[in-house]
């Protein structure tokens, strides 16, 4: 499997926090414990660019790839970096970075959304206005 492509610097940065109850029988955070956090990630992102639809996202997660680095832990602030990489006719591509505070990286990752239609569930284009608003963010443009 191909290590997930992530770029050097990621547009948004978020404070998060592990519980825990989120540390496997390892003492250390479970894995699916990530994916939420790129979801809460995402949430974030997209809030802050007024982009959900009535609080909810206006796609699905295609694919995801993460590479674990550290093993993360239960109870703490983490500093979660999320960016666009690229925007497709209906899919939009975007890194994650998982660190702790002291900058220990403990996870990267890459997810391919799609956006789709509330009432069909199935892939539309993204409107020119969610286009425009992502890559004003970015710099894509």
């Amino acid at each position: 499997m191909q290590p997930p492509d992530i770029p050097d610097q990621l547009s948004t940065h978020l404070t998060l926090r592990t519980r825990w109850s989120d540390e496997d029988n390892q003492d250390v955070l479970n894995n699916a414990v990530y994916m939420t956090l790129f979801e809460e990630a995402r949430h974030g992102y997209f809030s802050a660019l007024g982009l959900l639809e009535e609080g909810k996202f206006p796609f699905l997660l295609l694919q995801t790839n993460i590479r674990f680095v550290h093993p993360g832990r239960g109870g703490q602030d983490v500093r979660v970096e999320i960016g666009t990489t690229h925007l497709g006719r209906s899919s939009i591509r975007q890194a994650y970075r998982v660190a702790d505070t002291d900058g220990t990286l403990w996870c990267e990752g890459e997810a391919v959304l799609v956006v789709v239609d509330a009432q069909s569930g199935s892939s539309r284009p993204m409107d020119s206005h969610f286009r425009a608003a992502v890559e004003a963010h970015e710099g894509l443009a």
